[in-house]
C-alpha cells in the first residue's frame, strides 16, 4: 500500500533534514527520484547513496524560487523517467526573524517567495505533468506555525506557512475530479540541520513544547510523508497533516 513502484517524484530541499530522508523513503519503494536543492555537493552525496541502496535518482541544484528551475525539475522528470507522479515541494526557510515594525520589505519578500512563492512557481508546471499521467499527489511542507501557533519574530513565516494551507485547498478543490490529490504536511520540531537549537537549554525549550517531549528525526516526517505520495492515502487531499508530536495541543 505505501510501494511507489513505478512512480516518478520530484522531492526539493532534499540536500538535509527532511528531504534527505524523505528522497531515501521514497527510492526505497521503488520511485524514481529528481532530487532538488541548492548545493550541488550535497545532492550528488544523496544520488550515490540512493543508487548504492539499488534506487534510481537524478540531481539538479538551482533556487525554488526561479520560475526556470521549476519548470527544469519538472522536464527532467519527464524526459529521464517519462512523467511525473509525485511531488513533495519541501524547500523552506524560517528566514530573519524580527517584528513587523522592524522587519524590511526585502526580508519580507524573500521569506515569502523562498516558502510560498516557490511552491505556487512548482505547482504551475507540476501540475500539467501530473495530468499527463491521469492524477498524483502533489504535497508541500507547512508549519504548525502561523496554524494553530503564532511564533513572536515570525510573521513573514507564519503568513507564508499559512498560505501554502490555502493554496492546498484551492488546489485540491480545483484537480480532485481529475484525479490529484492535494495535501500539507505539518511538521513539529524536527532535528536538522537548519534547526535553531543553539544551547542544550534551547533543545530542552522545544523538545518540552511538544507533548511527546521530544523533537522529531528526519525520517519519522518522511514516513508522513510517504503516506501522503502513496495510495495508502488515496482518499485524503486537501488536508493540513499533522505530523508534530503535539506541539499543537500541548499545553504543558
Amino acid at each position: 500500500m505505501f510501494a511507489l513502484t513505478e512512480k516518478v517524484a520530484i522531492v526539493t530541499g532534499a540536500g538535509s533534514g527532511i528531504g534527505r530522508a524523505t528522497a531515501s523513503l521514497f527510492a526505497e519503494q521503488g520511485a524514481s527520484l529528481v532530487v532538488a536543492a541548492r548545493r550541488r555537493a550535497e545532492l550528488d552525496a544523496l544520488v550515490g547513496e540512493i543508487e548504492t541502496a539499488g534506487g534510481t535518482a537524478i540531481a539538479l541544484a538551482g533556487d525554488v524560487r526561479d520560475e526556470a528551475y521549476a519548470r527544469a525539475l519538472v522536464e527532467l522528470a519527464v524526459e529521464s523517467f517519462g512523467g511525473l507522479d509525485i511531488a513533495f515541494n519541501n524547500a523552506g526557510a524560517v528566514g530573519l526573524m524580527a517584528q513587523v515594525p522592524e522587519m524590511a520589505p526585502a526580508t519580507w519578500h524573500d521569506t515569502i517567495d523562498t516558502n510560498l512563492t516557490s511552491a505556487f512557481l512548482a505547482a504551475r508546471h507540476q501540475i500539467p505533468a501530473m495530468l499527463e499521467r491521469g492524477g498524483g499527489s502533489l504535497i508541500f511542507t507547512s508549519s504548525f506555525v502561523g496554524y494553530t501557533a503564532g511564533m513572536p519574530g515570525m510573521a513573514a513565516y507564519a503568513a507564508a506557512k499559512a498560505g501554502l494551507i490555502g493554496l492546498t485547498q484551492v488546489l485540491a478543490a480545483e484537480y480532485g475530479p481529475k484525479g490529484l490529490r492535494v495535501n500539507a504536511l505539518l511538521p513539529g520540531g524536527t532535528d536538522t540541520p537548519a534547526a535553531t537549537f543553539k544551547t542544550p537549554e534551547s533543545r530542552t525549550f522545544v523538545e518540552n513544547l511538544h507533548a511527546l517531549k521530544r523533537v522529531a528525526r528526519p525520517e519519522e516526517i518522511a514516513r508522513s510523508a510517504l503516506y501522503l505520495a502513496s495510495d495508502a492515502s488515496s482518499f485524503t487531499t486537501g488536508a493540513a497533516l499533522f505530523a508534530d508530536g503535539g506541539v499543537s495541543i500541548n499545553r504543558t
